[in-house]
């Protein structure tokens, strides 16, 4: 089975979203030297700080030895693969464009533990007394995919699973208006 005609916007959208993240994680650590620096007032509701995250999403699952470092490192490695083989099949644009933030935040949170043991966080946003969790680049993109994903399972017609059966039984591949390039 060949890859989808979407398939090269998903990886576009996952290697933009890696150099960006890479990059400005980059630039935190070692344009700012934001470790030496200490946090950087930016707007009154968002600061640049240093974070490093050694769990997942929201610091969930945290992780101080080796062996929890490198299983998450299996676990990013593992899911991405999944992802990406769902990318190079998909007939949608959206779910492709939506993986490609998910592969390419995965991917440069995962560079992240194999490199340093940590993920580098470093933007805080708050209001008053509200204050949200400090993420990166990486972080915003997987959130904005799922919400993709999410978005597409709803706008999915009831026929959309039946006609995705058929492509399996070799019928020709049939878009919906809202796919069209």
């Amino acid at each position: 089975m060949g890859c989808s005609r979407h398939a090269g916007l998903g990886i576009a959208v996952a290697i933009a979203i890696l150099a960006a993240d890479l990059a400005t994680k980059l630039w935190v650590l070692y344009g700012l030297d934001l470790a030496f620096a200490g946090p950087i007032a930016v707007l009154p509701m968002l600061d640049l700080v240093l974070v490093w995250n050694r769990g997942i999403s929201y610091g969930l699952l945290e992780q101080d030895t080796v062996a929890g470092r490198w299983l998450l490192v299996a676990v990013t490695a593992v899911a991405t693969v999944a992802l990406v083989g769902w990318m190079l099949r998909t007939r949608s644009r959206l779910t492709a464009a939506s993986l490609g933030l998910v592969v390419g935040g995965a991917v440069g949170n995962g560079i992240d533990r194999i490199a340093y043991g940590a993920v580098v966080d470093f933007v805080y946003l708050h209001i008053g007394d509200f204050s949200w969790y400090v993420f990166n680049i990486a972080d915003a993109a997987i959130v904005l995919g799922a919400a993709g994903l999410i978005l597409e399972a709803f706008l999915r017609r009831p026929n959309d699973a039946a006609n995705a059966g058929s492509d399996a039984a070799g019928a020709p591949e049939r878009d919906s208006p809202r796919d069209a390039s």
